[in-house]
């Protein structure tokens, strides 16, 4: 089979598809492959800088979806079935993935393999942080950073369905407040400058949850946008910088810094994937939440799709067509 491989820790650059083996598929489901998700740790495995270090060569990619080729019998799919599964880490951007049951789930009819390659990753880190983390009640506001990227873009598209009733998006450019528009945000405001934009458009309030995959710089004044009782979700750093926290800060306005690291969440919490896709699926399958709208790229682009991430050029959610 094809696979994206990163042979040396050179960044996206190193990337390369090549033949290799097929995985063994004793006691999993095998999947043909159709689209395989592109995330922010893909780029941070090309060059080593991901706490996950597996041995070289290896294929990246954390979530796929496609054709099940073949399951035991008691698993919950069986051969033919339209699904979307997590490898969790890497071994995503090939033509052919075992995984166990419990990482497997069906693809509703009206989303396609493209879009359904699109959603795991993002849709269940946000639906974790917002709804587990965040404690998201209904009627308050979400400020998002990243608002363009494919966890910011998720979070404009689940943040209503889960109780929201204003969604705020902080871009870096015009550009790319035309996707967060797209992507159901209500307002829309450029990063600099962020916190005065969003305390005019509060009248003064403040925001109920900030959900903040970038960090960097502007961490400081997101804690100064929230109400008072309001959360700051850590989510992630793309942003490079690691920031840090006065925590006077929330002693003074009584408001929470949250870290929401859904994979360590879910590995520590048997059936915790299982009870996340009960309530998105229905979501997905009425159209209550929109499917997402990636950016697709062939399999032998792979090393382009990794790059938009890294420098962050990327368009809403990134995904590799294999089939």
């Amino acid at each position: 089979m094809r696979a994206a491989l990163i042979t040396r820790l050179d960044g996206p650059d190193a990337v390369q598809v090549a033949d290799v083996d097929e995985p063994a598929g004793d006691d999993a489901v095998v999947i043909d492959v159709h689209a395989a998700g592109v995330a922010f740790p893909d780029a941070l495995l090309t060059r080593g800088l991901y706490q996950y270090k597996p041995e070289l060569p290896f294929s990246p990619g954390a979530e796929i979806a496609g054709v099940v080729r073949s399951a035991p019998a008691d698993a919950h799919v069986a051969a033919g079935d339209r699904v979307l599964g997590l490898t969790m880490l890497s071994g995503g951007m090939a033509e052919v993935v075992a995984l166990p049951a419990d990482r497997v789930f069906k693809l509703p009819d009206a989303v396609s393999f493209e879009a359904g390659a699109g959603i795991l990753f993002n849709d269940l880190t946000v639906q974790f942080a917002l709804r587990t983390r965040g404690r998201l009640a209904q009627g308050e506001t979400v400020l998002v950073h990243g608002a363009a990227g494919g966890i910011g873009t998720s979070a404009l598209r689940l943040a209503p369905a889960l109780g929201a009733s204003r969604t705020i998006a902080v871009v870096s450019t015009e550009e790319k407040a035309e996707i967060a528009r797209s992507a159901g945000a209500s307002d829309v405001v450029l990063a600099d400058g962020f916190r005065d934009a969003v305390k005019e458009l509060t009248g003064g309030r403040g925001v109920d949850i900030v959900l903040d995959p970038v960090g960097g710089d502007r961490f400081t004044d997101s804690l100064r946008s929230l109400a008072v009782g309001g959360r700051l979700l850590v989510v992630g750093f793309t942003g490079g910088e690691i920031p840090t926290v006065k925590v006077n800060r929330l002693l003074l306005n009584n408001v929470d810094v949250v870290g929401a690291g859904w994979g360590a969440w879910s590995f520590s919490h048997p059936g915790y994937l299982a009870e996340q896709w009960a309530e998105l699926e229905p979501l997905l399958a009425s159209g209550a939440v929109a499917a997402p709208q990636p950016e697709v790229y062939p399999l032998e682009q792979a090393a382009e799709a990794i790059a938009s991430l890294e420098n962050r050029t990327a368009k809403g959610k990134v995904v590799l067509k294999l089939r």
